[in-house]
């Protein structure tokens, strides 16, 4: 039986709400790593995080979903999702600072 890659795609994610000061971007590394993505998640200006993320689609649709939520001391208003490029060299997933 032949083996067929599978498609990656990246997605960026802004998250909105109580997502700073409460190991958001802790909790999403943790999980970005559990479900085997690629990428680093960020602390913007504005009190939002930004998120960049690769992986298969089962992948992407797992963290997806956890964005909606974030861990229990968050309080997540809203997420916007938007196709990006992740580069190729990126590998693992990190706390940017």
């Amino acid at each position: 039986m032949a083996e067929y890659p599978v498609k990656e795609s990246s997605l960026l994610a802004r998250i909105h709400g109580r997502v700073q000061g409460v190991s958001f971007r802790y909790y999403t590394q943790s999980q970005a790593v559990r479900l085997g993505l690629r990428g680093w998640v960020r602390n913007m200006p504005d009190g939002s995080v930004e998120a960049c993320f690769a992986g298969n689609e089962a992948q992407i649709t797992m963290m997806k979903q956890w964005l909606q939520q974030g861990p229990s001391y968050a309080s997540v208003e809203h997420v916007e999702f938007s196709p990006t490029t992740l580069p190729e060299r990126c590998s693992g997933f990190s706390i940017r600072y």
